[in-house]
């Protein structure tokens, strides 16, 4: 039966049962892409079984040909999401623990000092890209556009950037 015979079915004439041959059609495809982005066995089910119920709620949304595309893109957006809440769940978790009462030391000072110089040696371009990512919290996608640069560009720079500054602090303490 075709997808667009299944929906018109559902949606028209209340046949819901009919919902499980989708699930059967497409149970493997959702679980596939859900793992591939979860890369976990029990987040990958989870997801899988909040796109069927997603894509359940908002079946008179659809509006193509095959059910295919529609559901892996309702499960990567799942799986995404359900990454995205563990990574602030995680986040808040390490907020709640307390700051180590640490006193600076003088030869952490001093490499913060020569991390300073080394900084102000690099073209101003650089130094702006380090300061607004690393001293300012600035999402590279904002710096990108504040500096008229592509993401992926400023995704480069920083890296080059990193590694420069650890060859140049590293020739410092041989």
């Amino acid at each position: 039966m075709e997808d667009r015979i299944i929906v018109d079915c559902i949606l028209k004439d209340g046949k819901k049962n009919l919902f499980s041959l989708i699930v059967k059609n497409y149970g493997g495809m959702v679980f596939s892409r859900a793992i591939g982005i979860t890369k976990n066995t029990e987040a990958a089910k989870d997801v899988t079984q909040q796109t069927f119920i997603r894509a359940f709620t908002r079946l008179n949304s659809w509006n193509g040909k095959e059910l295919g595309p529609w559901l892996a893109a309702i499960a990567a957006h799942q799986a995404l999401n359900l990454l995205e809440k563990e990574k602030r769940k995680t986040t808040m978790e390490l907020g709640n623990r307390p700051i180590p009462d640490e006193d600076y030391s003088e030869e952490h000072e001093q490499r913060l000092q020569r991390m300073e110089q080394a900084i102000a040696q690099l073209p101003q371009q650089d130094q702006d890209i380090i300061r607004l990512h690393y001293y300012k919290k600035v999402k590279t996608d904002e710096i990108a556009r504040q500096l008229n640069l592509s993401h992926a560009n400023v995704l480069v720079k920083l890296h080059r950037i990193r590694e420069r500054l650890k060859k140049q602090l590293q020739n410092e303490y041989n």
